[in-house]
């Protein structure tokens, strides 16, 4: 029998689909918001609220999953989330219906309800993938294994675009949608069962050569006792770095949530068009977010300055994804402002990797899971604002403050990824009367 000597790569494929599928569910919904708005009564400020209440479960299960994943392991608690999120992907089909019967006839309150607890089901995901990466590939790996699995935030929007409104058109029931959706995502975590493991000593199917590769590659990282949560806060890192991250999140929120209904009131597209228009926007991403892990890493191999690879890279990025959207209330024409759109967005997927691979420099691996949870949990308060915001500006002053908003937040983000110390890693407190010294943050610097 042919021993398999690249496993891991089977294990990356495996988080980039699981991640996908997660996207795909979170963002059904904007697609079916005029079907679900007519029906309900919902306005543009009462939908931007439906559309946010994801937000809130999304930002404890992000912080939960990551703690969880430190204390039960990954796989039990990507399991777990997932067969739990498959289950309200259906149960959204009869949100509104179940908030009329059960909360004094508020549709509103049962989508809270039912997307909160969505929410907080697919909030560990991203902390978990970043666990797993950091058992699974060598630190020379790390960035083409981090562009694999959050293409599947880019991939995910452009194939939700064809993936619902296919499944709109073909059933004529938004709520069928949903029910389909979430039979397929249990489907795929039955794959997932099969395939994944915490870590190459557990997987018998990957070679004796290739588990001393990655444990080899991985020199720069210690195991050592798990951090106590509040050293994150300790560290102006890890903190600035949450902060940049928030502004990803806001963007690819404010596009996912309000890019469909946007591009429906502006310029007018029925299902029939939206369906590929909508895709448009994650073109670029898609090809970013893979360029940008691998630019990381040759910056950090030919230079060896983390900062350089870190903050610099993402501070550029950053600048670049405002200018594209304040440049997007001059531009007349529905061509020119999903061009912008799309350059911003590719902009913005360019630097995605930077966020998570700041988490695992600074981090003992004993703690990337909670410190990653906690990052996602940080920025994701994006994922409440973005859409409640955006549909706040949208009716009160127009779509364009929407996207001006985007850009000034951007722009801010920008400003405290150039605070990063990424060449710091945290350490373990030496115990009372220890004869042994050991800082806060001892500097530890890529050779």
């Amino acid at each position: 029998m042919r021993v398999d000597t690249r496993y891991r790569y089977r294990i990356f494929a495996m988080l980039f689909f699981i991640a996908l599928i997660n996207y795909i569910d979170r963002g059904a919904l904007s697609f079916a918001a005029n079907a679900i708005s007519a029906e309900y009564h919902f306005s543009k400020v009462q939908l931007g609220v439906v559309l946010s209440y994801f937000g809130f479960g999304y930002l404890f299960g992000s912080l939960c999953g990551g703690f969880l994943a430190d204390r039960l392991g990954t796989k039990k608690v990507w399991l777990l989330a997932g067969i739990f999120w498959s289950l309200l992907e259906i149960a959204t089909a009869w949100a509104g219906d179940l908030g009329m019967a059960l909360f004094g006839g508020s549709a509103i309150m049962g989508f809270a309800v039912m997307r909160i607890l969505f929410g907080f089901a697919e909030g560990p995901a991203y902390a978990l993938m970043n666990k797993a990466i950091a058992h699974w590939a060598p630190d020379n790996e790390r960035g083409m294994a981090l562009g694999i699995g959050l293409l599947s935030t880019q991939v995910g929007a452009l194939l939700t675009a064809p993936i619902a409104v296919g499944l709109l058109l073909l059933t004529n029931d938004w709520r069928l949608m949903f029910i389909l959706l979430g039979v397929f995502s249990l489907i795929a975590m039955a794959i997932f069962a099969r395939i994944f493991t915490d870590s190459p000593l557990q997987q018998p199917r990957a070679s004796q050569a290739e588990r001393e590769l990655i444990i080899k590659g991985q020199a720069q990282s210690t195991v050592g006792p798990r951090l106590p949560w509040w050293r994150f806060f300790g560290s102006r890192t890890l903190v600035c770095n949450a902060l940049g991250y928030f502004s990803f999140l806001y963007v690819t929120f404010t596009l996912v949530t309000w890019g469909p209904k946007y591009l429906q009131d502006s310029f007018h597209y029925d299902l029939h068009s939206l369906w590929y228009v909508a895709m448009i926007p994650w073109s670029g991403a898609c090809i970013t977010v893979l360029l940008g892990g691998k630019i990381a890493d040759v910056l950090l191999k030919r230079t060896g300055n983390l900062r350089l690879a870190r903050n610099l890279f993402a501070a550029i990025g950053l600048l670049c994804t405002a200018l594209c959207f304040m440049a997007i209330p001059w531009m007349a024409s529905a061509a020119g402002i999903i061009l912008l759109m799309t350059l911003g967005n590719a902009l913005n997927a360019l630097v995605n990797n930077v966020y998570w691979s700041v988490v695992i420099d600074v981090t003992p691996k004993s703690t990337v899971g909670s410190y990653s949870g906690m990052t996602l949990a940080i920025a994701n308060l994006a994922s409440i604002i973005s859409p409640m915001l955006s549909g706040w500006l949208a009716q009160h002053f127009g779509y364009n403050a929407m996207f001006s908003a985007t850009a000034a937040i951007a722009f801010g983000s920008m400003l405290a990824m150039l605070l990063l110390q990424p060449e710091k890693k945290l350490v373990a407190e030496a115990p009372a009367g220890s004869n042994l010294t050991v800082n806060m943050e001892t500097e530890l610097r890529i050779r």
